[in-house]
């Protein structure tokens, strides 16, 4: 009886562990005007995405951005604006990881990118649905857009962020939230 109450408390632990980030790989918090999203960082599969976004997190460029772009339907994009729409400097552009299997899936984290597939620098969207129009297999440029990682814990935050009005405020510029949706902080869950 014991080994059989043993064997159940051992496969409990490995789907609690199963829905919950990868040992290895880093978690980040990031604290927003809405509300708190964890995320975790597909280190093993985006090494070079993740350092990146990483060093972005570590040197606190994301602190005080906002979400510059919300589309309900399909992704709430941010990393890359201050207040007001004035675009923050950024580091070079890295190489475009889409090829490493993950899926733009309801919940994960992709790096923002120009036509060019490697011009991502630290813009990022969550996809708040399936885009599978976005994965390397399907893109219209045979490229596609780079998944690094996924929401752990907040999407109920992701899904209010991407309720919020949006319009035109600034030239060349819509879907922007009417009022800033802030990204108070990003910071390493271990920090």
């Amino acid at each position: 009886m014991k080994s059989l109450a043993k064997f159940f408390l051992v496969a409990i632990a490995g789907i609690v562990m199963a829905g919950s980030a990868s040992a290895a790989n880093p978690v980040v918090v990031v604290e927003t005007s809405m509300g708190t999203i964890k995320i975790e960082l597909f280190q093993d599969k985006a090494p070079i995405t993740v350092k990146n976004f990483l060093t972005y997190v570590d040197a606190k460029h994301y602190d005080g951005l906002i979400f510059h772009r919300v589309i309900p339907n399909f992704m709430v994009q941010g990393g890359g604006m201050e207040p007001g729409m004035k675009e923050k400097k950024t580091l070079d552009p890295i190489k475009n990881e889409a090829g490493n299997g993950i899926a733009n899936d309801r919940g994960t984290i992709a790096m923002a990118r120009t036509g060019d597939p490697d011009s991502a620098t630290s813009q990022f969207f969550v996809n708040v649905k399936k885009n599978d129009f976005l994965d390397r297999a399907n893109a219209q440029d045979g490229v596609g857009y780079c998944v690094f990682g996924r929401v752990i814990e907040g999407m109920d935050v992701v899904d209010k962020i991407k309720e919020v009005k949006t319009g035109k405020r600034a030239p060349g510029h819509s879907d922007v939230p009417i009022e800033d949706v802030l990204i108070k902080s990003i910071k390493r869950a271990d920090k």
